[in-house]
């Protein structure tokens, strides 16, 4: 029996580790704060910071696993080459988890090694710094952390006089000891879209069709697939999201992000190398596998025969609308009403304002109408808290 051990145990993580329960694996899930939800499902679990390299050693050499799953990157990414060395998997590589982790390296590498259309951007450890980039890139302008986690401390500038508010907010956004924030050109985009990459250790680079997905904050709100994208435009997108997967190694499910402007032109935003938020929206049954199965697939090198939309279908999240250092109470009778909905809830222990706390699936012919799914999911969703 495989034995994952898994860094971060968030609700990706949950639905990770219950795709690898299924396929007979042993899962150690780890987090720093305790009872989190993919601890839930696993065999076991870990309660550590995981910035903590000396802790992180202990962990891998007390379980001795043969995978390492990162879900999040606040991580001492550094300790993952060594885990290599030792003949441990990591996924989908150390060295995609450690270019991932922060802005700075997957930009770099994207738009001056690999030639990628990006949004023009600067970096800045300083507010003066920042003052002088915002010169050059003008207004608006979106202010980001060079690492930070579901849009913590990104924010659009429109004037100078909010410049100092949004530094300091990246900074607080700021995960892990990297404190540095990228400010970058605001692009004119028409609408967002991800596109979910398989890379294999021994088969071809698949991709499930786009899904297209709304951001408030720099955080995942609703999602829904497929994304309607001309051919040349999908060709693009998965040519630039070829190159970047194979540039970072390692085998896996990748979240790439793109926008699309109103002149159809695609342009790389950035990309995680794990399952991606957006991708809950396969968890209503759009494609013949979730980006959670196709992850453990990919990462335990089983064969994926292919790729196919079963259904439309379109995810919104579910918001606490208050602070609790208890779980919350869910109504889940009103969205169960409708046909064709499913609900997950992530199961956290507390609850913060805005904090998310589950996710409305709802889905129909491949033909249906997205539109109305995504009202029927986003409608559903205000039910149940």
């Amino acid at each position: 029996m495989k034995k994952i051990l898994l860094l971060g145990s968030g609700e990706l993580g949950k639905e990770f580790v219950i795709a690898a329960k299924r396929a007979g694996v042993y899962v150690v899930a780890c987090d720093r704060y305790n009872d989190a939800p993919a601890m839930q499902v696993a065999d076991e679990r870990e309660v550590f910071s995981m910035l903590d390299g000396d802790a992180l050693d202990a962990v891998v050499k007390k379980h001795q696993p043969d995978i390492i799953v990162p879900e999040i990157e606040a991580i001492r990414t550094e300790r993952l080459f060594a885990f290599e060395e030792q003949g441990i998997q990591v996924v989908p590589s150390a060295r995609a988890v450690n270019y991932t982790m922060n802005r700075k390296a997957i930009r770099d590498l994207a738009s001056k090694e690999l030639g990628l259309r990006t949004a023009k951007y600067f970096y800045a450890k300083t507010f003066a710094e920042m003052q002088e980039a915002s010169r050059e890139i003008g207004f608006p302008c979106v202010v980001k952390p060079l690492m930070s986690s579901s849009g913590h401390g990104q924010s659009t500038v429109t004037r100078p006089e909010d410049l100092e508010k949004a530094f300091n907010d990246a900074m607080e956004g700021s995960r892990g000891d990297v404190k540095e924030v990228i400010i970058e050109e605001f692009i004119h985009f028409e609408s967002e879209f991800t596109l979910l990459t398989v890379t294999q250790k021994d088969g071809l680079t698949l991709f499930c069709p786009p899904i297209g997905h709304v951001q408030k904050g720099g955080d995942y709100r609703e999602s829904w697939q497929p994304y309607a994208i001309s051919e040349e435009g999908l060709k693009q997108a998965q040519m630039m999201a070829e190159k970047v997967t194979a540039a970072l190694t390692g085998a896996g499910i990748w979240g790439v992000e793109f926008f699309l402007t109103k002149e159809g032109e695609v342009i790389f935003s950035e990309l995680s190398p794990r399952p991606h938020d957006t991708g809950m929206v396969t968890l209503g049954h759009t494609t013949n596998l979730s980006e959670f199965e196709l992850h453990l697939r990919a990462v335990l090198g089983l064969p994926i025969a292919g790729i196919h939309l079963e259904h439309a279908g379109a995810s919104a999240v579910v918001l606490s609308p208050v602070e609790s250092d208890k779980p919350l109470e869910y109504n889940l009778v009103d969205a169960l009403k409708e046909d064709h909905t499913r609900i997950r809830i992530f199961g956290k222990p507390e609850a913060h304002v805005g904090r998310r706390m589950g996710v409305v699936l709802c889905y129909g012919e491949v033909d249906a109408d997205i539109n109305a799914l995504r009202d029927k999911a986003k409608r559903l969703a205000d039910t149940i808290l």
